[in-house]
């Protein structure tokens, strides 16, 4: 983790109140797995904010980060134009494990703005041959995203919770519909469907990330510990994780 300068070099919208904005850092770029996030300082704020790297194109120097706008400091964000530069530490964090062998299955399950950060890792398991599902849920059709990007390296199923794009409900009520054995999954999104999914997916291994809260992002605050299942201990997600064994963390 370093302090970086990273310039904005393209920033469309892409869903409702969702944001795509394009970073260029040779640093990052360079170093950067899937599942690590940057803490940036957005002008005009005091804290820095976490935010998950979605994609990282090492030819171009560039990384690519979505988000929504959610309070002042994503709002903020959502201002800045291209060209303009944004203070960065990073890339932040343990990422998802790659040691999956050519010819197995992964799904992969994203809620929201917790899809993001599947997505580098998709196109990382494509590359090594893994054969991957995806299923994103949205709350509704005006906040999808990703769905074509995904389609090209996973077999892609969209829910809505109300039904009004894709399937209707929530992620869990179509991993049931898997007929190929799973080796692994990795989940990103709210803690309510990382509980769920953990719960349904008891017997399977898995790679959870936990971004949904987060203070100092440097392990210094302590306002994101979490507690493991070895000896009571806690962990610091955004020292310790933000991915870890599913079956490592105690969800609520």
């Amino acid at each position: 983790m370093q302090k970086q300068l990273m310039q904005i070099t393209k920033k469309k919208d892409i869903a409702l109140d969702t944001v795509e904005m394009v970073l260029a850092n040779k640093y990052i770029s360079k170093y950067a797995v899937p599942g690590q996030f940057l803490h940036l300082l957005v002008p005009g704020q005091m804290l820095r904010r976490p935010i998950s790297i979605a994609d990282v194109d090492k030819e171009s120097e560039t990384v690519t980060i979505i988000f929504k706008i959610l309070g002042a400091g994503t709002k903020q964000l959502a201002t800045c134009q291209v060209g303009e530069a944004i203070d960065a530490l990073g890339p932040n964090g343990n990422g998802f494990p790659l040691d999956m062998k050519r010819d197995s299955t992964a799904v992969l399950i994203g809620g929201g703005i917790g899809v993001p950060p599947l997505y580098y890792l998709a196109k990382k398991l494509h590359e090594q041959e893994v054969n991957l599902f995806a299923v994103l849920g949205f709350q509704t059709k005006v906040h999808v995203f990703y769905e074509e990007k995904f389609q090209q390296l996973a077999q892609t199923i969209i829910v809505t919770n109300d039904g009004s794009y894709g399937k209707t409900g929530l992620v869990t009520d179509v991993l049931d519909n898997f007929t190929k054995p799973i080796n692994r999954y990795y989940t990103c999104g709210p803690m309510p469907m990382l509980s769920a999914v953990k719960r349904q997916l008891v017997n399977v291994e898995g790679y959870i990330s936990l971004e949904e809260r987060m203070g100092c992002g440097v392990g210094a605050c302590f306002a994101c510990v979490i507690p493991t299942d070895h000896q009571g201990g806690y962990k610091k997600i955004c020292q310790d994780g933000p991915v870890f064994s599913a079956k490592e963390v105690q969800l609520q």
